[in-house]
């Protein structure tokens, strides 16, 4: 039994032996055949406050240690290139698949593996490079192999770091043998203050300051660093006394003596400075034992001394005082000033990951106004926040590269004064310089190759963001790669968003609109806290096209868009618009919300969704209603649908920009359509009666009535368009109503131009000329069109009164008209029987005698076929005229 379980134990560790050997085996091996083997350097700071130091272990790895980095996109690997020039390190490749995430580094350290196809030789710059931006974070150089190398000193790693106060720290590298000491302040400060650090005086027991040999640091106005040797003798800003001329306070050392034994007197020596993401770094070196024995204090680097602190404002030169002058630092101590026992030869190191300002672009950052144009030239790269470095840059207002912020809807002036070899523009490309030439797409919102001037002919151009222009955009050159820096575009005020504005019914609800080409934009917003706002195409929220903005329980802004058709939840219909640009949000509960649609949805001629019949004619006032309520949710229930709403519609006149709360029926429009239905619906069509039905009556009072009753109509229809104009401030010929009564107008004015141009009257028993019956074909039937597209005219006009003011305010009216016209179309028939059958009478001889009556009977129609052989009958018949004479007696 022992046997066989030894027997099995042996078994197993030989088969997970050889499972591990065969592992071993088929993992891919690293050689250490390259000459760059054990190369070490240190990292390049260039943004994110990147610092770190690189060691090469085999042919396929690398280490990194000492790593900081303040986060940056999702895609920062670490890149290869031949060369750190714009051009090269743009066409890298990245080395690994190791990703740097949006997570801020704190002195990490970790191990890479290089991509299979990636060797050593390959790669002349190593740099931690976002993709996303086209962005280099910081870089070093590689020697080529064979070569000897000597990587160059980088200027932000020091031997110790020692952390003053929370947002300002000291490096150091020591150098006793060559007697100095290299010291770097660090601070995530405002541009313009200064870092102060030195050595209190050794004799000094409570007021450290005075006696002090400190070192101030700071940026002048242009961005260029410098750093000054000060000494203190009273707690004062320099002052020189007008007697002697002697200084006091704190001042720069050549403020107090020019010279000392030929000596300048200023022994801190500036080695290098830079402002990063809202952070100023400056290096310089000063000797632990000057020669200037009087403003210098000797630095033991082997004794622990007491060294001072300070950060404040810097007061630029005047000509009183050509010097930069620290002032006040005028905060609580550790926090704005303070001092500490320092040994400078301890190794120190409790910097514990990279500064990180609260603001990072407020030394470059420019607020646009519409009233003061921003002066856009060029100028050499100092710091230029986003590197691989060009050799010039754009500069705004004196400003390398700013970061420029404006208002969507506030128009932004540049004069631009760049030289007639750079061209300003504002792209959505991060690069500029034209995309299209690397085959690259770009939308160009303003400049172009006209955009260039010069001091003396500056070139001014006009930029509106609107309120689709993205959140970000970038202004650079059309010729050169990267000059310029980005644009951010923040949201203003709607109303300069938007062109038009109107307060909706009850003034709780604001409504913005802009019309462009084919599309409209529209944003709404609360006058009152609310859990949602709603807005409705229609004249109440049932039957209505609906756009409701809400907050989600995530505090995410939602906009959907719904069909209503009842008063129950179940009638709120989901439907799916095109809507462009959505934007929702809720500040202090208040929600407003915007987005963009087209006046026609895309819609198949085959498609019966709810939503394709949701048209809208900015010629066409649009009725909208609102509503607003505790909550909204995509399920909704009876409970999530109580709301306050509008008591009526509001009319808004999308051309005019103007709207009008809906009435009933409005008076001077009823009045137009009175008078419209007195003019087509009882004087025109009794004109044209009186000339058809009353020709037999003797004389020519049916020529009376029929030219009195035309030019009354006429008369009244012309006042009813004024009034109609009058009422709707303007002329508009988007609906069948005006078309038709465009139409009959027009046949009714032909009217008495026709009459006054009629052809003589025959004489009586002479035939008619042709012209008088062509002229009698055009009187009658123009006539007769006038008032079937007056009548047309006016049932479009019920139709129309209708669709603005709800079905039910005109229903009855417009049966009334229905019952008119056929009551007038019963007595015509009447009539028209009656005259056919006198017509006839009249052919067969039975018509009677009217005595005195000697004048052409124009009962008889010149268009009627019976005319001429009733004439002749009547000349045959034989009757005679006798004329009776009184007798005389």
């Amino acid at each position: 039994m022992y046997n066989s379980k030894s027997s099995l134990l042996l078994l197993l560790f030989l088969i997970n032996s050889f499972i591990f050997f065969c592992n071993a085996d088929s993992g891919t091996k690293c050689s250490n055949t390259s000459s760059l083997i054990g190369f070490e350097s240190n990292f390049t700071m260039v943004q994110h406050q990147l610092r770190g130091h690189f060691k090469i272990l085999d042919d396929c790895s690398f280490q990194v240690s000492r790593f900081d980095m303040l986060s940056g996109s999702s895609d920062v690997v670490f890149w290869g290139a031949v060369a750190v020039d714009f051009s090269n390190i743009t066409r890298g490749f990245p080395i690994s698949d190791h990703r740097l995430n949006q997570t801020t580094y704190k002195n990490a350290s970790f191990s890479i593996q290089l991509l299979p196809n990636v060797t050593w030789d390959q790669i002349k710059v190593l740099s931690v490079w976002d993709v996303t931006t086209l962005s280099d974070f910081g870089h070093l150089t590689l020697p080529t192999n064979g070569s000897d190398f000597y990587p160059s000193r980088v200027h932000t790693m020091f031997d110790n770091c020692k952390n003053l106060s929370g947002n300002y720290r000291v490096r150091w590298s020591l150098n006793v043998e060559d007697n100095w000491i290299e010291i770097g302040l660090e601070a995530a400060t405002k541009t313009m203050n200064y870092m102060a650090f030195g050595w209190a005086n050794p004799k000094g027991t409570k007021e450290l300051m005075l006696g002090a040999d400190i070192a101030v640091a700071a940026f002048t106005e242009e961005g260029r660093p410098f750093v000054d040797d000060f000494y203190i003798t009273s707690y004062s800003e320099c002052m020189l006394h007008g007697k002697d001329g002697s200084a006091v306070g704190v001042c720069p050392d050549v403020v107090y003596e020019n010279t000392t034994n030929g000596m300048t007197l200023n022994n801190t020596k500036l080695v290098y400075g830079h402002r990063r993401d809202g952070v100023s770094f400056i290096r310089f070196r000063k000797p632990l034992n000057s020669s200037d024995d009087k403003y210098d204090l000797p630095v033991n680097p082997t004794e622990e001394m007491t060294v001072i602190w300070a950060l404040g404002l810097m007061k630029p030169p005047d000509t009183i005082r050509p010097y930069y002058l620290p002032q006040n630092h005028g905060g609580p101590m550790m926090v704005a000033y303070g001092h500490l026992r320092l040994n400078a030869s301890e190794n120190v190191d409790d910097c514990f990951g990279p500064l990180d300002a609260d603001d990072k672009q407020d030394q470059d950052l420019i607020i646009a106004s519409a009233k003061v144009p921003l002066v856009v030239t060029t100028g050499e790269a100092l710091h230029y926040p986003n590197p691989p470095n060009p050799s010039k840059v754009l500069y705004i207002n004196k400003k390398e590269a700013p970061v420029l912020r404006v208002e969507r809807g506030v128009p932004v002036k540049f004069s631009v004064q760049t030289g007639h070899n750079v061209a300003l523009y504002i792209t959505s490309d991060y690069l500029g310089g034209n995309a299209t030439l690397r085959n690259a797409t770009e939308t160009i919102y303003s400049g172009g190759p006209e955009a260039e001037g010069v001091m003396a002919s500056p070139y001014e151009l006009v930029w509106a963001p609107d309120r689709n222009t993205p959140d970000q955009v970038f202004y650079q050159s059309l010729y050169q790669p990267k000059m310029g820096w980005r644009v951010e575009v923040v949201d203003g005020g709607l109303s300069d968003m938007y062109n038009n504005s109107v307060f909706l019914d009850d003034q709780q609800v604001t409504f913005f609109w802009t019309i462009s080409k084919d599309s409209i934009s529209i944003a709404a917003r609360g006058e009152k806290k609310s859990g949602y706002l709603a807005i409705a195409f229609g004249g109440e929220m049932v039957n209505s096209y609906a756009y409701v903005g809400w907050i989600d329980n995530a505090g995410k802004g939602r906009l959907n868009t719904y069909w209503i058709d009842g008063k129950d939840a179940s009638n709120v219909h989901l439907t799916n618009e095109n809507l462009t640009h959505v934007r929702c949000k809720s500040e202090n509960g208040i929600i407003t919300f915007e987005f963009t649609r087209p006046f026609n949805p895309s819609c198949s001629s085959h498609d019966k969704k709810k939503e394709c019949k949701n048209i809208l004619d900015p010629t066409t006032p649009l009725r909208v209603v609102w509503a607003m309520g505790a909550k909204w949710s995509e399920h909704l229930s009876e409970r999530n649908m109580h709301s306050v709403t509008s008591q009526r519609p509001v009319r808004v006149m999308l051309m005019r920009g103007s709207s009008e709360a809906e009435q009933d029926l409005r008076p001077v429009l009823a009045v137009h359509g009175f008078m419209m239905f007195l003019a087509w619906g009882i004087l025109l069509p009794g004109g044209i009666l009186a000339a058809r039905y009353l020709k037999h009556v003797k004389g020519d009072g049916w020529y009376q009535i029929h030219v009195y009753l035309q030019y009354s109509g006429l008369a009244i229809i012309l006042l009813a368009v004024l009034f109609a104009v009058a009422e709707l401030h303007g002329f508009f010929v988007s609906s069948l109503h005006v078309k038709f009564g465009i139409a009959a107008i027009f046949c009714a004015c032909v009217q008495p131009v026709n009459a006054y141009l009629r052809p003589k009257k025959p004489d009586h028993g002479v035939e008619a000329s042709s012209n008088r019956i062509i002229w009698e074909y055009f009187h009658v039937n123009v006539g007769r069109g006038a008032i079937v597209v007056g009548i047309a005219a006016l049932f479009t006009g019920m139709k129309h009164l209708g669709e603005r003011y709800k079905g039910e305010n005109v229903h009855g009216l417009s049966w009334a008209l229905i019952i008119w016209f056929l009551i007038g179309a019963l007595i015509v028939i009447y009539l028209e029987y009656r005259e056919r059958q006198r017509r006839r009478d009249r052919f067969l001889g039975r018509g009677k005698w009217v005595l005195g009556n000697v004048e052409e009977d124009d009962s008889v129609d010149l268009l009627n076929p019976h005319h001429a052989s009733a004439r002749t009958g009547s000349q045959n018949s034989g009757l005679m005229e006798v004329q009776l004479e009184p007798l005389s007696r």
